[in-house]
């Protein structure tokens, strides 16, 4: 093994369209942060990852590699139909092998696959190298002078539905809670997979890159966090500084939005677990009225409630923080409402947008 000759590929040589990444991580490792479009063959699972590491640090690192093998060895056939499998499904990709630092595991791959006349490249650095990269580009990213729209609303006004829409018609809309997976309030998380710090800041990254050449972005009013997730502070920035729009729509179509959302009849208990996070913020008076419309499965109402006495004052609360007014748009469609959005950016870009 230690004659095989190993090619190494860095960062700034991979290609997204003409590589195949194989992340050899654990599960637990690539479903936290992974190369665009990477397979996952794990050598180790995330148990026996832990266990490897817990050798590691109670005996030493030959007892580690010993333990690695015992648990390796078994599964290499297998590992290896995999990647010949892939190899023939993309015949014309360069496949590149990683693990987090570019060491031992993707090493071992790496040099076994060529052992065994697979054509193949290991990551230098690992994806910490690419991790790297997200958070200068992230950085430089931070320096450019932009203007901000900003879109604000009430809960249930169906902002991710219109930014969506702009994007599609090719406005610089970067969607912040679909970049993390969550929408951002304490039941953002039903029915979603919520990304990792790691992901989200990949995803923003790539996505401003492709916004690179625009004067202005378009976002949503979130706060400084999005479920677990912290948003860079040049986003921060510009959402205080921006042009805001206020987005007004009638509060029935807002409940009837939200429980459309968020499914009662598949979420019901992931919906009764977020009302029980905020049981502290609201009046016994109004807990009760929650556990009774529970009970009658009235969720319309219960969502109803919940707009009136909890979010509706905490956002009034909220828009406190602006200095400036914000333009007010109102409407009773989607369709209204980004007709009316798209006359006002094109009107603000003919006087250009205020810095």
């Amino acid at each position: 093994m230690s004659n095989v000759q190993i090619e190494t590929i860095t960062r700034k040589q991979l290609s997204y369209e003409s590589d195949l990444y194989i992340d050899v991580r654990s599960p637990a490792e690539f479903a936290e942060y992974r190369l665009p479009g990477a397979v996952n063959l794990p050598l180790f699972t995330n148990e026996e990852r832990a266990k490897i590491g817990t050798i590691y640090k109670q005996q030493s690192r030959e007892a580690a590699i010993e333990a690695g093998v015992a648990i390796y060895a078994p599964k290499w056939p297998d590992f290896f139909a995999k990647a010949k499998e892939l190899q023939q499904q993309a015949p014309d990709k360069r496949m590149v092998v990683y693990c987090w630092r570019g060491g031992m595991r993707s090493k071992t791959v790496a040099a076994t696959l060529a052992l065994l006349g697979i054509e193949c490249y290991q990551l230098e650095g690992g994806i910490r190298t690419f991790r790297q990269y997200v958070q200068q580009s992230l950085a430089e990213q931070a320096e450019k002078e932009r203007d901000f729209v900003v879109i604000a609303g009430h809960t249930g006004t169906r902002k991710t539905e219109i930014l969506s829409r702009l994007a599609e018609k090719g406005f610089p809309v970067v969607d912040l809670e679909g970049l993390a997976g969550h929408r951002g309030s304490v039941f953002g998380h039903i029915g979603l997979a919520q990304k990792s710090q790691k992901q989200f800041e990949y995803e923003l990254m790539a996505r401003l890159q492709e916004l690179n050449d625009s004067s202005y972005l378009i976002i949503e009013a979130e706060s400084r966090r999005i479920g677990h997730i912290v948003l860079p502070e040049f986003i921060i920035e510009g959402k205080k500084r921006g042009t805001r729009v206020e987005l007004v729509y009638p509060f029935w179509k807002r409940v009837e939005h939200i429980y459309n959302t968020y499914q009662p009849e598949q979420y019901a208990s992931e919906i009764w677990e977020a009302v029980e996070k905020i049981k502290k913020y609201v009046t016994p008076q109004l807990y009760k009225e929650f556990e009774l419309l529970r009970e009658q499965g009235d969720y319309r109402k219960m969502f109803a409630a919940l707009l009136e006495f909890y979010y509706d004052p905490r956002y009034a609360h909220a828009a406190k923080q602006y200095s400036s007014t914000a333009e007010v748009l109102e409407y009773s469609e989607v369709d209204t409402a980004v007709e009316k959005l798209i006359a006002l950016i094109e009107q603000w870009q003919r006087q250009s947008l205020p810095r």
